[in-house]
């Protein structure tokens, strides 16, 4: 009996240290909770804004799989399973839209991606402060020009009468017509953007360069590294983290090739390398008022994102390298 008894109190012991664990930890979440009150009453907006306007247009996604009739509504219109997504996958235009959004893309990860990190790190080797901050100020501004403004811009630039094709006369070269050209159109896109971006891109970077602890670039000195192997052994390996988040965020936003840029720049001359998903979503869904279909492709692009964000995810993950989740 007197066993029994004491293997009881072990065991009720047991159970009564596991409670006073989880209720030690509420109350300490608690006090950290009060103890940052003010901080997470800022984000509060952020929140309500993600809910209203991310969260509860979820509801919408049913229309992909409904014959939508706005007169009747979402709830009255008629199901219809995957109609919408077999049509969109026989149509004819859907293998040249995905070729056009996969590798405009591609082609904005390759050679875009790089851009901003190479920016970074050469700006972060300036020691005069007021050549730093001129030089930010000036590669920042174009990102706060809306593509109205600086697509138009562009083109003014690019047109048979535009200031690069005056250059080229000036040179005895004849000519060239960027803006309905095909062949040029792609190269284009991506090199504006970068231009448009790199700048603002960089500053995610310069944050991150900017917490690598000195005392390494000081062993690095004691060593006799210069500035060349401090970049390769301490920058970059410093850097490389934030390197492997950005691009896990880049690779699922691959079906968005920047419909505001092409919207902008295109015209019908180009529509054969230019027309991606998204411009065929504003074609169908606003001036056809084909709603069903438009929200059936948008559901495509998100489910891709999402499989190709987890599988990068992971993908980076085995490697050692710290990512998303």
């Amino acid at each position: 009996m007197a066993v029994e008894h004491t293997s009881l109190m072990k065991t009720s012991g047991k159970s009564t240290g596991k409670l006073t664990g989880k209720s030690t930890g509420l109350s300490n979440k608690w006090r950290q909770i009060k103890k940052y009150r003010n901080l997470y009453w800022m984000l509060l907006p952020t929140l309500i804004y993600f809910f209203i306007f991310h969260y509860i247009p979820f509801a919408g996604i049913s229309i992909a799989f409904k014959d939508f009739q706005p007169f009747i509504g979402i709830a009255d219109s008629p199901w219809v399973g995957f109609k919408h997504f077999n049509m969109i996958y026989h149509s004819e235009d859907f293998y040249q839209l995905l070729v056009n959004t996969l590798l405009i893309s591609g082609y904005r990860l390759i050679f875009g991606f790089p851009v901003p990190i190479i920016f970074a790190l050469l700006l972060n080797e300036v020691r005069k402060q007021s050549v730093k901050k001129t030089v930010q100020t000036i590669t920042y501004f174009p990102h706060f020009l809306s593509w109205i403004v600086y697509g138009g811009l562009i083109l003014s630039f690019i047109s048979p009468a535009g200031i690069i094709n005056e250059i080229l006369k000036g040179f005895g070269i004849p000519a060239i017509d960027f803006v309905t050209g095909p062949d040029y159109f792609r190269s284009i896109l991506v090199i504006t953007g970068i231009l448009k971006d790199f700048g603002w891109g960089a500053i995610i970077y310069l944050a991150a360069l900017s917490s690598i602890d000195p005392q390494l670039y000081e062993a690095a000195t004691v060593d006799g590294s210069g500035r060349w192997k401090k970049m390769i052994h301490v920058t970059l390996p410093a850097l490389l983290p934030t390197v492997f988040l950005m691009l896990i965020i880049q690779i699922g936003y691959i079906l968005d090739a920047g419909f505001e840029q092409i919207f902008v720049m295109s015209n019908p001359t180009v529509y054969g390398v230019s027309d991606i998903f998204d411009t065929y979503v504003y074609r169908i869904g606003i001036e056809q008022a084909n709603f069903s279909e438009a929200t059936a492709i948008g559901l495509f692009k998100g489910v891709v994102g999402f499989i190709l964000i987890v599988s990068a995810n992971r993908i980076i993950k085995r490697s050692g390298e710290p990512t998303l989740w």
